[in-house]
């Protein structure tokens, strides 16, 4: 039943992500609803840019990878393969085919740069990703995801005010980070054989073994 939702909520992100994307392939400009909340923004923060830029901190690489270096020796110190396997593997493939296949593939420009989906945002979503399988079942999950919303709400504000990303690239960097780090996760769960019995009560969406 864990993998089945995990399988249902990554191929539903594949979706969201092609059905945002398709319809912008190729364009160089924003639809009614990205040139509305860019407006809103650029107004709510107009001559605030140390302040975007803090508030988009929190996709930057150096960041990311100390919270990864943080996670992989915990899963290091408590033996969880699967767990490291999805912290060294998940960001890393969600930044690669979004960089390499899917943003040549949609082809959007925001000014002189591929912007669909957001790179800043899928690298961020997909340590969140990440961050919320290892956690522990239910309250710490539900944390992690409710923080994890309030850092890319703030960040996406970050990236529309200083010009980086529509608000559809965002939302379709975060669609595809779910999806490729939650396909992953499913595929690791199979492949790599589990040390002991999963303690049945206590079901959880990735058990992170």
């Amino acid at each position: 039943m864990a993998d089945l939702r995990a399988r249902a909520l990554a191929v539903g992100a594949g979706l969201l992500m092609v059905l945002l994307g398709v319809p912008h392939a190729g364009d160089t400009g924003p639809d009614a609803l990205d040139a509305a909340v860019a407006t809103a923004v650029h107004s709510a923060f107009a001559g605030q840019d140390a302040l975007l830029r803090l508030l988009v901190l929190p996709t930057q690489p150096a960041v990311l990878l100390g919270v990864l270096g943080v996670l992989a020796v915990t899963c290091v110190l408590q033996r969880r393969r699967t767990g490291l396997a999805l912290v060294l593997l998940g960001p890393a493939l969600a930044v690669a085919v979004n960089t390499w296949l899917l943003k040549p593939l949609f082809g959007r420009y925001y000014d002189d740069h591929l912007a669909y989906p957001s790179g800043h945002t899928v690298s961020l979503v997909a340590v969140l990703t990440v961050l919320a399988l290892l956690a522990r079942p239910r309250t710490a999950t539900r944390l992690v995801i409710l923080l994890g919303c309030l850092l890319l709400t703030a960040a996406g504000i970050g990236m529309i005010g200083l010009r980086y990303h529509y608000l559809t690239d965002i939302l379709g960097g975060a669609a595809c980070a779910v999806a490729v780090v939650l396909a992953l996760a499913v595929g690791l769960e199979a492949a790599i054989p589990a040390r002991s019995v999963p303690d049945p009560g206590r079901p959880r969406p990735w058990t992170g073994r």
